[in-house]
């Protein structure tokens, strides 16, 4: 069944009005849960705290707020190409969280492979930004660049999502918090021949509206081996996997559904739809 909608009012529709970054933060982003799983990982492997975050595309530089408000001791530097959305995150998001914490983070413009910033304890690159890069031979420059960028003892951090079903063309539909919206993820096209995908983000609201193409990402989806491996022809010398843990649905037995918890593994089942962790040290 489809969903209802209100009649059309005079004036902007929802969808006119939506600032699509903020929708975005709100329907995509997990900053606190991915702080506590960098600081979980960090200590497994280093015994220590991390202190010093670099958020490589990092857009709104929500991840690097988030980072410095968990602690008065950390500090985050970002890089991203596109200055109106650093821009939108130095208002929206350093600028609320006040001056002690925006002055402990530093946000540059700059091709991620070269940025020149402080070396990091750890660097980041979510929301699997880096599938970007669609060759070996620039994804193996990206991180080299990233290994460059730290510490003797850091680590990067990488998000990866695949599964039976990621190269299916499809659409997922998501209710939104406290907003009058539904967030729809969207495989539009996908080419096995070189592992080539396509995916949009759209949002549709309640008044019938629909902002359309929000987001688009053209990518390459890798695999956990491929990206491994170019992380070890980089300079890595270890690299970790971590997977979630799924457990039962109260409502079918044959649904796994996810815990939000990752371990350490590297022998797994497939399943429809995943996205793991890969921690590389230096």
């Amino acid at each position: 069944m489809g969903r209802k909608h209100r009649k059309r009012q005079e004036g902007p529709t929802l969808a006119e009005q939506a600032d699509r970054h903020a929708l975005y933060q709100k329907s995509v982003q997990a900053p606190e849960a991915e702080v506590e799983f960098f600081d979980k990982a960090y200590r497994e492997i280093r015994g220590k705290k991390p202190l010093l975050m670099r958020e490589d595309f990092c857009g709104t530089a929500l991840l690097a707020t988030t980072w410095c408000q968990s602690d008065p001791e950390r500090r985050a530097v970002g890089a991203d190409i596109c200055p109106d959305t650093l821009a939108w995150g130095r208002e929206h998001n350093l600028a609320p969280a006040g001056e002690d914490v925006a002055r402990r983070i530093e946000l540059v413009e700059a091709d991620v492979r070269e940025a020149n910033l402080p070396l990091a304890d750890i660097t980041c690159a979510l929301n699997f930004s880096y599938c970007i890069f669609q060759t070996r031979d620039e994804l193996r420059e990206y991180f080299e660049a990233a290994h460059r960028g730290l510490k003797s003892d850091g680590l990067l951090i990488l998000d990866l999502f695949g599964g039976t079903e990621c190269q299916d063309e499809l659409e997922e539909e998501t209710d939104i918090d406290d907003e009058p919206a539904t967030y729809i993820w969207e495989h539009a096209s996908f080419n096995p021949i070189k592992n080539h995908i396509v995916c949009h983000i759209h949002f549709e609201f309640d008044d019938g509206s629909r902002l359309d193409k929000a987001f688009t990402y053209d990518w390459r989806l890798w695999s956990i081996p491929e990206i491994t491996e170019l992380l070890g022809e980089a300079g890595f010398s270890k690299v970790h996997v971590y997977w979630e843990k799924f457990e039962n649905t109260d409502d079918d037995d044959d649904e796994l559904e996810g815990t939000g918890e990752y371990y350490q593994t590297d022998e797994v089942e497939n399943q429809e739809s995943w996205m793991t962790y890969i921690v590389a040290e230096y």
